[in-house]
């Protein structure tokens, strides 16, 4: 597997392609802007994107997407608890920080599903806190998750905006996260990856969460 980050939009939001070298499939992680880049790059790395995931519903981690889907025909998954927050352009922030932004995802997820994709057995973490609808994207056997605003390297997500709560966000971290190996590498929404081993040890959150 190899993973190829994008630092996008005027918020600095990473996107990844999860690219499966094998097969010359890829998968896109929140497309967070900049859609025009992400085709160049995906044809730079002569990858086909077989489907975008959401890790949340803010704007600054979607406003791509649709045209990603178009582009390739693709489906767009999201956690179900998200629905709502991605039809509202207040609560994405869309309207409040940008253009006014909404978008209905294809596909639903739900806590401990497995999505087979581009080769990878995908587990769903469901992660709330940051929003009603984080969630994370486990894939075990390359030791790697995608946790989206809910960790980033020694730090967490915000818990000031709609759909969110601090209390949460800390029990997700300490059930969905901290349980996963040391070893597990976190590329993160926003910034440099880490490992759940450093978050475990380091995170400012972490005493909260044992």
């Amino acid at each position: 597997m190899k993973v190829w980050t994008m630092c996008l939009g005027e918020v600095s939001t990473n996107c990844y392609l999860l690219c499966n070298e094998k097969t010359g499939d890829c998968i896109i992680i929140d497309p967070a802007a900049e859609p025009e880049r992400i085709r160049k790059t995906c044809d730079k790395l002569q990858t086909v994107p077989v489907a975008i995931l959401l890790t949340h519903g803010h704007y600054d981690h979607m406003l791509g997407a649709d045209s990603l889907r178009r582009s390739y025909q693709i489906p767009i998954y999201a956690e179900e608890h998200e629905e709502a927050l991605l039809a509202d352009s207040q609560w994405n922030l869309s309207g409040l920080w940008s253009m006014p932004y909404t978008l209905k995802a294809d596909k639903t997820v739900t806590d401990g599903q497995i999505l087979s994709l581009a080769g990878y057995s995908i587990q769903v973490l469901y992660t709330p806190g940051h929003t009603a609808g984080s969630c994370c994207y486990y894939v075990e056997s390359e030791k790697t998750v995608f946790s989206g605003d809910t960790i980033f390297y020694r730090s967490v997500g915000r818990t000031d905006f709609p759909t969110s709560r601090t209390r949460a966000l800390i029990a997700s971290i300490r059930e969905k996260l901290f349980v996963l190996p040391d070893d597990t590498v976190v590329y993160p929404g926003h910034g440099e990856s880490t490992t759940i081993g450093d978050e475990r040890e380091h995170n400012p959150a972490a005493p909260y969460c044992r």
